[in-house]
């Protein structure tokens, strides 16, 4: 190995990105099941949401034991309950929007997130948002739009609902980026776990609580599995980086949503999408070169 490649493998920003990417490729497979779900089997949404999470926290049960008490030791209760509620309501509102929109629209529309992670990190967070992460997460937002293509559609206020959970889980993401400055990943991870369940729980039986059975069991099992994965691959995507610089990689979530939705369901979305798709591709490896760049002339 060269020395130019021993100084990208460590670097912060690379393991940033790498994070999310992984990330994203597990939230890929987790809409896939979600929609099957709720979209073609009909599952109730607000159940959906508290079985997924509810297997999550189970399938999670020897991370508990490993780590034991020790792992829920914080000063901040306050921070991890508001971040997990954000993190819950997101949920619902993704998954009730999942039941009508097809993967590549939601996503599509769930992408004004970054708008929202910029603004807050500077603004509650006091991080630098310089000309190359606003350019880049501009261009990523102007790929989405291409693929979506929102002057040629017509909205239902369903097709509201991901943006609601871009809102929602940007919170969530500047909430769980302040804590990584004093809380190591696992504790912010299981957190998450633990209060999740109840929450939607609560959610759930508000709106009549269905239960599992057959394929949707095993979908359901899938889907909680998932969750565990990308959730605590997220929170170390915000432990290595800033939430600025890491959240254009969350771009590319969208052509892999495109791709599982084609795969699975057969969603072919109308528009440029392959330009769409080489934007946000684009705008995401100059961004994690440019911060590469600046540790190495830093270092």
């Amino acid at each position: 190995m060269n020395q130019s490649s021993l100084t990208l493998s460590r670097s912060r920003a690379f393991a940033g990105a790498s994070y999310m990417v992984l990330a994203g490729i597990a939230f890929a497979l987790l809409n896939v099941a979600t929609q099957w779900l709720a979209m073609t089997l009909a599952f109730p949404p607000a159940s959906a949401a508290f079985w997924q999470y509810g297997f999550a926290m189970v399938l999670s049960l020897p991370l508990l034991f490993r780590l034991g008490l020790r792992a829920m030791r914080t000063r901040y209760p306050g921070r991890h309950l508001l971040r997990v509620l954000l993190a819950a309501l997101g949920v619902q509102t993704w998954v009730a929007g999942l039941a009508s929109v097809p993967i590549w629209q939601a996503i599509a529309l769930v992408m004004t997130s970054p708008f929202f992670i910029i603004i807050g990190a500077r603004l509650f967070l006091g991080e630098t948002v310089g000309i190359a992460r606003w350019a880049a997460t501009v261009v990523g937002f102007t790929g989405a739009m291409i693929i979506l293509q929102p002057w040629a559609e017509t909205f239902s206020p369903s097709a509201l609902l991901p943006i609601l959970s871009a809102l929602l889980w940007g919170g969530s993401s500047l909430l769980m980026k302040n804590l990584t400055a004093f809380e190591p990943p696992e504790t912010i991870t299981v957190w998450l776990l633990v209060l999740l369940t109840p929450i939607n729980a609560g959610l759930a039986l508000a709106s009549g609580l269905a239960a599992p059975s057959g394929l949707i069991l095993v979908l359901l099992l899938a889907a909680g599995l998932l969750t565990v994965i990308g959730q605590y691959l997220l929170t170390l995507a915000y432990n290595a980086a800033d939430a600025a610089y890491v959240q254009p990689f969350d771009d590319l979530k969208l052509p892999l949503n495109v791709f599982a939705g084609w795969l699975v369901f057969g969603y072919a979305p109308a528009g440029y999408l392959w330009l769409g798709a080489l934007l946000i591709l684009g705008a995401s490896l100059f961004l994690m070169a440019a911060e590469v760049r600046k540790e190495r002339s830093c270092a």
